[in-house]
């Protein structure tokens, strides 16, 4: 009985999330794409080294590998790499249609293709323009916090390096860090919950910018009540 009771014990700790003392749990476990599927584009997705690789390709819209699971208040942290070259992003509370589906937004109709995946992103542009940390609303309302007047985010940006995301959603909040440093810090209420993605920007025909990539590492959520 006892041996019995110490196996189900065992496999039932070991079919459980693991959670860290600080209260994140991963959502890449640094070997495989188990968790996740990817929509939208077609851009390749690999793991090495212990990171998630998103590498472009050309005549394909924006990709997105996303979490199968979906999260409504959470806190996200993660480290990221980009080619100085790229637009990448951090989707979240993000979704996709399985069908061809028309909505009003703003008071104007739009139409999301099958599987086009829109909501809220923490840019990634390693651009001069360095809005890093700043808030999209990927395929739907454009900027929602751009940093042209937060100079202290623009500039915590780390060019060719690892750099630290963090996301605190609760609520209407919404709030983001890069490396630190406070970044967007919003109110808004579209949408309350939807899974984690990360990005590769469509290139289109740019043969020039083909096999850029960008990188992601030790991705864990806090989910909050």
């Amino acid at each position: 009985m006892f041996r019995t009771t110490f196996l189900f014990a065992a496999l039932l700790t070991l079919a459980m999330p693991l959670v860290a003392e600080d209260g994140f749990t991963p959502l890449f476990d640094g070997k495989t794409l188990t968790g996740w599927e990817q929509h939208s584009g077609a851009a390749e997705y690999r793991v090495q080294d212990g990171a998630v690789v998103g590498k472009t390709v050309p005549n394909t819209g924006n990709s997105f590998l996303c979490t199968a699971k979906k999260y409504s208040n959470f806190i996200l942290e993660l480290e990221f790499k980009v080619d100085p070259s790229m637009n990448s992003g951090i989707q979240f509370r993000s979704n996709y249609y399985t069908q061809e589906t028309e909505v009003e937004i703003a008071g104007k109709k739009k139409k999301f293709p099958a599987d086009r995946v829109h909501g809220y992103q923490f840019e990634i542009d390693p651009s001069a323009r360095a809005y890093t940390g700043g808030v999209y609303d990927e395929g739907r309302r454009g900027w929602l916090f751009d940093l042209k007047n937060n100079e202290a985010a623009r500039k915590a940006f780390k060019q060719g390096e690892w750099n630290t995301a963090r996301i605190e959603c609760r609520g209407n909040s919404i709030k983001t860090f890069i490396n630190g440093v406070a970044a967007a810090d919003l109110t808004d209420d579209m949408t309350k919950e939807g899974v984690i993605a990360l990005q590769v920007h469509g290139i289109g025909k740019k043969t020039e910018a083909v096999g850029k990539e960008v990188m992601w590492r030790n991705i864990k959520i806090q989910e909050l009540k």
